[in-house]
C-alpha cells in the first residue's frame, strides 16, 4: 500500500467515512420504509438490529459522522483561507483527536445499550 502522508490518509478516511454514512442512511431508509410490508416484517428487521454488530455499529456511525464533519471543516479552511494549507497537518491531528474523544464518549454513553440491547 502507498505510504502517504497525512493528506492522503485524510482523503482516504474522508471517502471511507462518507461511504459508511451513506450505507447507514440507506439502511435507515430501508428500515423505516419496511413498515409498508407489515408490522411483523418491520419488527423482524428491528430485532436484527439488536444484534451485537449493529449495536457496535452505532459507535462507528458516531465516529464516521464526527470525522467526516470536522474533516470537511478542515477542507473548507484549506480552500478558503490563506493559512489553512500551512496548518493542514496540525488540523488533521486535531480532527483525529476530536473524533477519538467523541467516539470514546459515545462508547461510554452507549455502553448499557451495547451490553444489554434496548
Amino acid at each position: 500500500m502507498y505510504r502517504g502522508r497525512e493528506g492522503q490518509w485524510a482523503f482516504l478516511l474522508h471517502r471511507v467515512s462518507g461511504m459508511a454514512i451513506l450505507l447507514y442512511l440507506l439502511l435507515h431508509v430501508f428500515s423505516i420504509g419496511s413498515v409498508i410490508f407489515g408490522e411483523a416484517f418491520y419488527m423482524r428487521i428491528h430485532e436484527t438490529y439488536d444484534l451485537a454488530p449493529f449495536r457496535l455499529g452505532l459507535v462507528g456511525v458516531v465516529a464516521a459522522v464526527v470525522y467526516h464533519a470536522f474533516n470537511g471543516l478542515r477542507i473548507i479552511m484549506m480552500d478558503f483561507t490563506g493559512f489553512g494549507v500551512a496548518y493542514q497537518r496540525q488540523m488533521w491531528y486535531a480532527v483525529l483527536a476530536i473524533t477519538a474523544l467523541a467516539t470514546v464518549y459515545s462508547f461510554i454513553r452507549l455502553l448499557p445499550r451495547l451490553l444489554g440491547g434496548y
